[in-house]
């Protein structure tokens, strides 16, 4: 059984340009899945209509037992990611947990995250700031495919008041719902280092031109960038770093 990296690269009829950009990611993950000995899967069309693109990741067992693909553990990356050629193999460092990354960005907003979904959804419940993940970048087996399930469902059937929520707080989709149900079943979490997910780049002034955070990680993931309007800053630096990467060091 080889191992699978699992993507979401859907055409939002609402934003269709910000699937630009994906496309490289795409093209980044292959490259590396081709050194790595696994495969890739490309989500590239809508499952339920009522889900936004980045929660179809929680479907992403059903989708390969249904398609008859054998596999033994799964990394789900957002589709604003690009590796590093060079990366290592993450798959030889999971310990077969469930592996993430810290939410290494605006502590404000994952505060406000936590709160509004313990007050709203979860009674209460809370768990350790600093234990929660961003969801961009996850390793998962077999193990999970429960959770996964029970989250899934938990959306389908709440799925007005998920939305409300996201309308009215602006604390996230996804992620945050993950994150509770992993911390409120006690699921067995790997947190990884920084360098496997490298968020919020522009606010920490790394994501620079001299392309110095190609030098510092492994994975780059171009999200909260300010002033980002139909998602061209987005493209422009995830096209920059995939041709400096795949060019030796090199740009068009």
């Amino acid at each position: 059984m080889k191992n699978i990296i699992f993507t979401v690269n859907i055409k939002n009829p609402d934003k269709l340009n910000r699937s630009i950009p994906y496309n490289l990611s795409v093209k980044s993950w292959r490259n590396w899945a081709s050194k790595n000995n696994c495969d890739i899967f490309v989500l590239d069309q809508w499952i339920y209509e009522e889900m936004n693109p980045n929660w179809h990741k929680l479907l992403v067992f059903d989708l390969l037992e249904n398609d008859k693909i054998k596999y033994d553990q799964i990394l789900i990356v957002d589709s604003d990611t690009i590796i590093h050629p060079d990366a290592p193999n993450m798959f030889d460092i999971s310990d077969n947990k469930f592996c993430a990354i810290h939410n290494d960005g605006s502590y404000d907003w994952v505060l406000r995250s936590m709160e509004t979904y313990s007050k709203f959804i979860f009674k209460g419940y809370m768990f350790d700031w600093w234990k929660y993940f961003n969801s961009g970048i996850m390793i998962v087996n077999k193990k999970h495919k429960d959770l996964f399930e029970q989250i899934k469902n938990f959306y389908l059937v709440n799925i007005d008041l998920l939305k409300q929520i996201q309308e009215n707080f602006s604390v996230g989709t996804d992620q945050p719902m993950i994150n509770f149900f992993v911390h409120k079943n006690n699921v067995d979490l790997k947190l990884l280092s920084y360098e496997w997910n490298m968020q919020d780049m522009n606010r920490k002034e790394i994501l620079t031109h001299d392309m110095l955070f190609t030098k510092v990680g492994w994975i780059y993931h171009f999200n909260a960038i300010p002033e980002n309007y139909n998602a061209k800053k987005t493209l422009y630096w995830m096209q920059k770093t995939f041709n400096y990467l795949n060019m030796g060091g090199n740009e068009l």
